[in-house]
């Protein structure tokens, strides 16, 4: 190239660079559906641990909300991989993603997450890291407090069972590391325990959400003999299993109720079968307008304090958890 058609080249690109960084100065401070990213032109990288039923019911939800707002929502599934999830977000943070929304693979990793995405916030969902990973105005988590959902299958147990003064109980929990099996079990257990009866935890094993799993489980339970009073699940998939296995056994659902979580569509048909006899609504439509929400907040100023579920300090939203059961199943699993 000649050295005058050099000068035109750099000439031309450095034209370019300043009204590029016209551009990228013209960020306002809005909140509650202004971006910093100038609204209409945002982008937002979710990354998923693992798609399932509920976890599909929450991003169709954020992709309709965050196509209403006119913002470009771009999904990646980990597949269960920590290391796909932190590429996910390094990439994310090279891309110019003005937010990040993330459930984790592993809450232990949220220090590692956080370092992958930069100066980028992130909207944690799903899966709560510690209190101490999160930062008003920053890194914020939405989700339903999971110790109320085990404080409701608690409760409907007791319910049943008032004038017992011991019960045997089943506990078919999810993936170890997941913060909803420690809230949803902690829920439960501490709320059988507050009663007063004395309560026997005859069986409790990990079924990883997973129906398959959960019917193996419970199969292996039933060939040791020993009596259940109920069957507590940390979800629906789960639940769906333990009645699989029960029905194959012939076993009597009016006699030991099974419980789970989410009030999926086939966790709600199971009730009105008369088999499954309780589950918790989790709002996966509510959390997935809740997290573009809050995305939509963080990339303005921060200013997240007049949002609806917002908690006193800033790091969580609370979505809430309704119980279902036969006198009420037909609003939901729809």
């Amino acid at each position: 190239m000649k050295k005058r058609d050099w000068r035109k080249f750099l000439t031309v690109l450095g034209i370019l660079t300043l009204l590029m960084a016209a551009g990228g100065c013209g960020k306002s401070a809005g909140s509650g559906g202004q971006s910093g990213a100038g609204g209409k032109h945002m982008k937002i990288f979710l990354s998923l641990n693992e798609m399932d039923t509920f976890r599909k019911t929450l991003v169709d939800a954020a992709s309709e909300r965050a196509k209403q707002e006119g913002i470009q929502l771009d999904v990646a599934d980990a597949q269960g991989s920590i290391e796909a999830q932190v590429d996910q977000l390094k990439r994310a943070a090279s891309q110019g993603y003005d937010v990040i929304v993330c459930s984790a693979v592993s809450t232990d990793t949220a220090v590692q997450l956080k370092m992958s995405a930069g100066d980028i916030p992130i909207v944690f969902f799903n899966s709560c890291p510690d209190d101490k990973h999160l930062e008003a105005g920053k890194y914020v988590y939405v989700g339903s407090n999971e110790q109320v959902a085990g404080q409701f299958q608690a409760e409907y147990v007791l319910g049943q069972m008032s004038g017992r003064q011991e019960i045997n109980v089943v506990l078919i929990k999810g993936p170890r590391y997941h913060s909803a099996t420690a809230g949803r079990t902690n829920g439960v257990k501490q709320t059988l325990e507050a009663s007063g009866k004395k309560i026997n935890y005859v069986f409790e094993d990990s079924a990883d959400w997973d129906t398959e799993q959960a019917k193996e489980l419970f199969a292996l339970f039933l060939r040791t003999g020993v009596q259940a009073d109920c069957v507590i699940c940390n979800n629906d998939a789960m639940a769906l299993g333990v009645l699989e296995a029960g029905r194959a056994a012939g076993m009597d659902f009016d006699a030991v109720p099974v419980l789970g979580v989410d009030a999926t569509a086939d966790g709600c048909a199971a009730i009105q079968n008369g088999e499954m006899a309780f589950t918790v609504y989790q709002s996966g439509k509510g959390q997935g307008e809740a997290i573009v929400e809050m995305a939509m907040r963080l990339a303005g100023a921060g200013d997240t304090e007049d949002m609806e579920g917002i908690s006193e300090d800033g790091k969580y939203v609370w979505v809430d958890f309704e119980k279902v059961d036969s006198s009420n199943v037909s609003r939901y699993g729809k």
